[in-house]
């Protein structure tokens, strides 16, 4: 799975036009939000918010929908930064998305679908980051870790190749997929150990998990945009992380959650799923400005403009 930026450094003179997910295929845990449905632990009921089942198809009907389709996109200023402008794809934040691991999700890894996108483990996205999730990673036990005794006996951080010459560090693979994902079965809970670490201890995932696991699949980009009057702003781009997001390697994924129908369906739009997520990447005040027009759009009610093609009510 690509790397991604962080907010503290978005600044520098000459920032990326988009985050690291040009360059080649990487692979990140899971997300498992249980309040979305997503650890399969034993003894826990779903969501009543989300569906139980995938919404139907016609036979021969497949469940990934085109890339190139009309989106909805909205450009605000930063309440909280004159220099700094987001740029939304409310097609993608008010769309019907929810992660469907272990529910449904066939994996970006033919016969592999248990693994959910964490067959190649999460990259880092800085120094930083790693040594915020060895913090976290020191206090996972045996019951909530399937393989903590080879993580904590022979790591669980593995160096490679970026593609480009240059090392990058990562989450271990271990028996075909990340260290910190939980096997089917396991007594503590499928799916990611970090996760379940955070809601064991009322945390929100997005403190205990690798940077590339929490954001995915909403993507955060930056362009500089030079304007008529020769002022420059920052323009940080929210939108959906789908096939082309990683690079060349999108092509080769057996499946991607975010253009597929049996992924849609949601009780609630990604924008009020995805709160906490969204309030990190964009800041309080530029979240609660995303959810006002958010609202106004749905409140014009069905159709909407710009429907993400795999939601229920745009393929129906």
């Amino acid at each position: 799975m690509p790397k991604t930026k962080k907010a503290k450094n978005h600044k520098s003179p000459d920032p990326a036009s988009s985050d690291a997910g040009e360059r080649r295929r990487k692979e990140p845990t899971p997300r498992n939000r249980q309040d979305k449905g997503e650890v399969a632990v034993e003894g826990q009921a779903p969501d009543p918010k989300l569906p139980r089942e995938a919404p139907a198809r016609e036979p021969g009907e497949p469940d990934e929908q085109g890339l190139d389709f009309a989106r909805a996109w909205v450009e605000f200023p930063d309440p909280a930064d004159e220099e700094q402008v987001f740029r939304c794809d409310l097609t993608w934040l008010t769309s019907r998305w929810n992660c469907v691991f272990g529910a449904g999700c066939q994996g970006i890894e033919a016969g592999r679908a248990e693994d959910g996108c964490c067959t190649l483990g999460a990259h880092f996205s800085d120094e930083e980051d790693e040594q915020r999730v060895a913090s976290h990673v020191a206090r996972l036990t045996p019951d909530i870790w399937q393989h903590h005794d080879v993580g904590r006996a022979t790591g669980w951080v593995q160096e490679a190749d970026d593609g480009e010459g240059d090392t990058e560090r990562q989450t271990r693979r271990w028996q075909g997929s990340c260290i910190f994902q939980n096997r089917p079965g396991f007594a503590g809970g499928a799916g990611c150990a970090l996760h379940i670490l955070a809601l064991r201890e009322g945390k929100e995932p997005l403190e205990t998990k690798p940077d590339v696991c929490w954001q995915l699949p909403v993507r955060r980009s930056y362009d500089w945009v030079n304007r008529p009057d020769d002022t420059r702003v920052l323009r940080v781009s929210i939108g959906e992380y789908d096939r082309r997001g990683w690079g060349p390697g999108g092509h080769d994924l057996h499946w991607w959650c975010t253009s597929a129908r049996s992924a849609h369906g949601a009780g609630e739009p990604v924008y009020v799923s995805y709160r906490a997520e969204l309030i990190e990447l964009m800041g309080k005040a530029g979240y609660d400005r995303l959810v006002d027009l958010c609202e106004e759009r749905l409140a014009r009610g069905l159709p909407l403009l710009a429907a993400h093609p795999a939601d229920p009510v745009a393929s129906a």
